[in-house]
């Protein structure tokens, strides 16, 4: 009889694990998806998933960093020097968080050197594509 129990008892909580199994796996592959649509898919969002790997942090992580809420390079060149200036050690501040602002500042301009290229490729494709029409034209 008692060995009844325990084998209902064993079987119900592998039950429970079970589900408690498959719902986290679920919730991790939403997770996956909601990831890679905000990283962007194709070229792009392998140029930054690159830029965040080398820089250790993410645009959005550097924004907060620096204290930004557009990249405006007037606005992140005032927010870097006054925070690389308040965490200087000689002034009693701290290197890692110095440090930090200084990561923060290479990877948003690796985003802005990223967005340039990208408008470059873009206008020399239409100056490509005006330059041909107008070709065909005459």
């Amino acid at each position: 009889m008692a060995a009844k129990y325990l084998a209902q008892i064993i079987i119900l909580g592998g039950q429970v694990v079970g589900r408690a199994f498959a719902k986290a796996v679920r919730q991790e592959i939403q997770a996956s998806q909601q990831a890679a649509k905000q990283r962007g898919g194709g070229q792009a969002g392998a140029k930054t998933a690159a830029a965040n790997s080398l820089a250790g942090m993410t645009l959005e992580e550097a924004q907060k960093i620096l204290n930004l809420s557009k990249l405006d390079a007037a606005e992140i060149e005032k927010s870097y020097q006054h925070l690389f200036e308040v965490n200087d050690k000689a002034k009693g501040g701290s290197f890692y968080l110095q440090s930090k602002v200084v990561r923060a500042k290479e990877r948003i301009d690796s985003e802005l050197k990223m967005a340039q290229e990208a408008e470059g490729r873009k206008l020399a494709s239409e100056t490509q594509k005006t330059e041909t029409k107008d070709t065909s034209q005459t």
